[in-house]
């Protein structure tokens, strides 16, 4: 697939030079941070040396002297408080943070998750008779309830106080809760807007415990949190780098019973990062929720003990076999649709809807969608009567608005700019598939329309030292808002080793016109350009820079973006 590369601006040269010689770094290094809002000596030693003082009080947040007080009275009075959360890592890793820190001292509270397939998302009706009949009379709502105000309501009816702890963006009505912290509500002065839903759960017990505890107590709990940062993709910035940064080295060093247990049962070896938390914690935690019920997760979650917390971890990892099975099979079936489907190929969407898919993977399977056809897609079940999907789009278009214009077709719908649900009566299942067609053609270009590589300066091989790989480092951790830089090298030439793996990879040995440095290059997924590589010719490179270790020896490698021939 071709691939647009998109350099990003220079920044000034007298900045460069200026900043370059404040930090000691090379002029390369001194770009690279002035792309990132670095410019003074001071904002670099910020971001190079993050300090849990620098976190902001969490009272600055609306609605947390309210929250922290109906807490208080909630304890001292022992009434019985349900943790609520989503089914998802977010979610999850949420409820476990808030349950945990309160059943440390006291032991009036349960948790609860709404079954995926049954209720949903949100608060569910379900949940709140539920809450009744087992005589709870406080909610505290994690990673969800921002626009829940009917079952807020209804609660209210029955003697049920909420407090809301969510991050999405609020609609018009704001819940008549106790207490609704989100950074995005109209009002909220609190100066960092993108917490996870786990954070903001952080957030309150950081702020109870200031009060009322001892508030260094609450930083054990911040390998969750970095969990949930790296799963929900939240930007790594602000408030949240310092969270992600404190909870990977938890997470590495010394990571409570049950998230020992899932990355030894996923085989982690190495030191985990943002990028391997996505792709080996976050996915196995989400098995739970996606294809049995997510109160499994939260058990390994809180466990106490390491034994405890490996039983439940196999559990989870045979889950996530069933996933990545469901994943699979649901993926092949969806590109045969459309490779059979002269009409759905020329489409600018991708709308498939079949009855017996899982859906607890169907989200999973509209991203894959996208990584083969790369335009904005819909992947569509049947459940509860009712057609339910999962939507995913590409880099600057907006599918929530292309969806919110289709809504007189729908039932419901939820999300954001690249990701979306939605629920819809049968009957308008065509309709639909025609309106989203007609609407994102309207609205998409053709640029949209294909893949982007973004590039953030070019480098000549010999700029790779040790000192700019062990600089490069400490900018970690990496993930949107502070992603990990991509670089360009010109006149490549395969030095020599070129050869294939698992006929879809390839490896070699790149060297550089002009230049002594050569370094080792892997490309995954890369093999339409293995003819080129073996006929010698020049080429351009889009690069990461990452470590492989191999029998107990590290060396440098070049992760392949994208290669470009001269």
């Amino acid at each position: 697939m071709n691939r647009r590369w998109i350099y990003k601006a220079n920044p000034d040269k007298e900045q460069v030079d200026a900043l370059s010689k404040s930090i000691n770094v090379n002029p390369y290094l001194a770009a690279l941070l002035l792309q990132r809002g670095i410019s003074s000596f001071d904002a670099a030693k910020n971001f190079f040396r993050p300090s849990l003082d620098d976190l902001h009080d969490p009272f600055l947040m609306l609605d947390m002297d309210k929250a922290v007080e109906r807490l208080h009275r909630a304890i001292t009075t022992k009434e019985r408080i349900l943790i609520y959360g989503d089914y998802d890592v977010d979610g999850t890793t949420a409820v476990a943070l808030v349950y945990s820190y309160l059943a440390g001292f006291y032991n009036q509270c349960d948790f609860y998750i709404p079954d995926r397939s049954s209720e949903g998302y949100g608060v569910s009706e379900k949940s709140i008779q539920w809450a009744e009949e087992n005589r709870f009379t406080l909610i505290i709502a994690l990673d969800l309830g921002i626009k829940a105000s009917d079952m807020v309501m209804l609660a209210n009816h029955k003697g049920i106080d909420f407090i809301i702890c969510d991050h999405h963006l609020p609609g018009n009505n704001i819940p008549q809760a106790v207490a609704v912290l989100d950074p995005k509500r109209g009002g909220c002065l609190y100066p960092f807007k993108e917490l996870s839903g786990c954070g903001i759960g952080f957030k309150l017990v950081q702020a109870y415990s200031r009060k009322y505890k001892d508030e260094k107590a609450v930083y054990d709990f911040l390998d969750l949190v970095s969990v949930s940062i790296a799963s929900d993709i939240v930007p790594i910035n602000g408030e949240n780098r310092i969270l992600s940064y404190f909870g990977l080295r938890k997470l590495n060093e010394n990571p409570r019973p049950g998230l020992k247990a899932l990355k030894e049962i996923a085989g982690v070896r190495s030191e985990l990062d943002i990028s391997g938390v996505v792709f080996t914690l976050g996915p196995r935690i989400n098995a739970a929720g996606r294809v049995a019920h997510a109160r499994g997760a939260v058990e390994l979650l809180i466990s106490s003990s390491e034994a405890e917390a490996m039983a439940f971890a196999e559990k989870i990892n045979i889950k996530n076999d069933l996933r990545r099975e469901y994943d699979i099979n649901i993926t092949e079936e969806a590109l045969a649709m459309i490779e059979s489907d002269q009409s759905l190929q020329k489409a600018k969407t991708t709308v498939l809807f079949k009855d017996t898919w899982h859906k607890g993977v169907i989200g999973i399977v509209a991203a894959r969608c996208v990584e083969r056809y790369y335009r904005p897609t819909v992947i569509l079940t049947e459940s509860n009567d009712k057609i339910t999907g999962s939507a995913r789009s590409v880099a600057g278009f907006d599918l929530y608005q292309a969806i919110e214009s289709c809504s007189d077709l729908l039932e419901k719908y939820g999300g954001h700019k690249y990701a979306a649900g939605l629920t819809l009566d049968r009957i308008n299942l065509i309709a639909f598939q025609q309106r989203f067609e007609e609407v994102v053609s309207a609205t998409i270009t053709e640029e949209m329309l294909t893949p982007v590589v973004d590039i953030d300066i070019t480098l000549p091989f010999d700029a790779l030292t040790s000192k700019f790989q062990g600089i490069l480092k400490q900018m970690a951790p990496f993930g949107p808002e502070n992603s990990k830089p991509v670089f360009e090298s010109t006149e490549l030439y395969v030095l020599n080793s070129l050869s294939t793996f698992k006929d879809r990879h390839i490896k070699f040995l790149a060297g550089q016109k002009n230049n002594s440095y050569f370094f080792n290059v892997v490309g995954f997924d890369m093999i339409d350009h293995y003819d080129r590589l073996l006929r010698g010719d020049s080429f351009r490179m889009a690069y990461t820079i990452e470590e492989s270790t191999f029998n107990g020896s590290t060396s440098v490698q070049l992760r392949v973006k994208d290669l470009k021939f001269d």
